[in-house]
């Protein structure tokens, strides 16, 4: 099986990488820079093309040319706040719409398989319920909400083979995130604040992405929601425990999101994704997010 991977240096991307490599796929990755720049693991010694998404005709030639079986769309603009600002919004559509719909239209030429990475931030975040893989109940809050949704749209209505799997409170390896934050923050001061009002599950990309390389060697397309398993809990709830894990003794004050202070993109409550379509078709769930911290620490240096 060939894998063509875009966002290849960010943090899901890489690892998809690398787990396609432990399994003997051939596997070529993509970003938007000239070169490799992601960290310095094997995923660097992989084929890569430099690709611009937004080009349309460079996305059919490149996908073309290289003739995958499965293309996994990791690449995406994250940047949740900076997506509000007005001289971004363009930009944020061009990458996460318009970009996600060239690439459908390159694999639908193909008539190969596609799985699209999108986010907990579709729904609007309000109740306590677990939203549903198959709810359709779209309110996203935010610029970022909105394109990935729209990006979704544009793969189920061109493609019949494909999955798209929402994720939460991302972590892994390539790249920033809460917990590398958290721990430089908690080593400078004695006492942090972190919002309690939020609540969802963190996923490990290490986890994901051999969940993704199991879709990709299935054919039970449709939507799917993966994060890691272990509970729901809030940012509090995470910071406490990353601190007791790296044994840090920084004090961790919960706040409401109110009081922590408003930021550019209204984030959603309720990040909670039920994920009982995974087991229903036989797809194994990730470990626990306590489990898939402690080895995370073991991996990086704080």
């Amino acid at each position: 099986m060939k894998i063509f991977v875009t966002g290849v240096c960010g943090q899901l991307g890489h690892d998809v990488m690398l787990e396609a490599k432990k399994r003997g796929y051939e596997c070529v990755g993509s970003d938007i820079h000239p070169s490799y720049a992601g960290a310095e693991t094997d995923a660097a010694q992989m084929p890569y093309v430099s690709l611009d998404i937004t080009d349309g005709d460079a996305v059919k030639n490149t996908i073309g040319q290289i003739s995958p079986d499965v293309v996994v769309h990791c690449a995406a603009w994250t940047a949740v706040d900076a997506a509000e600002d007005e001289e971004n919004r363009e930009k944020v559509f061009a990458i996460n719409v318009q970009g996600t719909e060239n690439i459908a239209k390159a694999v639908q030429e193909l008539d190969c398989k596609m799985i699209y990475i999108s986010t907990d931030y579709v729904f609007n975040g309000k109740g306590e319920e677990p939203w549903t893989a198959d709810c359709k109940d779209y309110e996203p809050l935010s610029v970022y909400g909105t394109t990935k949704l729209q990006g979704e749209q544009a793969v189920s209505e061109i493609l019949d083979k494909f999955f798209i799997v929402r994720i939460a409170w991302v972590f892994g390896l390539n790249g920033k995130n809460f917990i590398k934050t958290m721990l430089n923050v908690g080593k400078k001061f004695d006492t942090v604040r972190v919002v309690c009002d939020q609540i969802g599950t963190p996923t490990y990309t290490y986890d994901l992405s051999r969940l993704l390389l199991d879709m990709c060697e299935s054919e039970k397309y449709g939507y799917y929601h993966a994060t890691n398993e272990g509970g729901f809990i809030s940012w509090y709830d995470f910071t406490c425990e990353i601190f007791r894990q790296a044994g840090y003794t920084t004090k961790v004050v919960p706040v409401t999101t109110e009081e922590y202070g408003v930021s550019k993109a209204t984030r959603p409550f309720n990040s909670r994704l039920d994920k009982s379509k995974l087991s229903e078709n036989g797809f194994k769930p990730l470990p626990t997010w306590q489990d898939a911290l402690e080895r995370y620490l073991k991996e990086i240096s704080y």
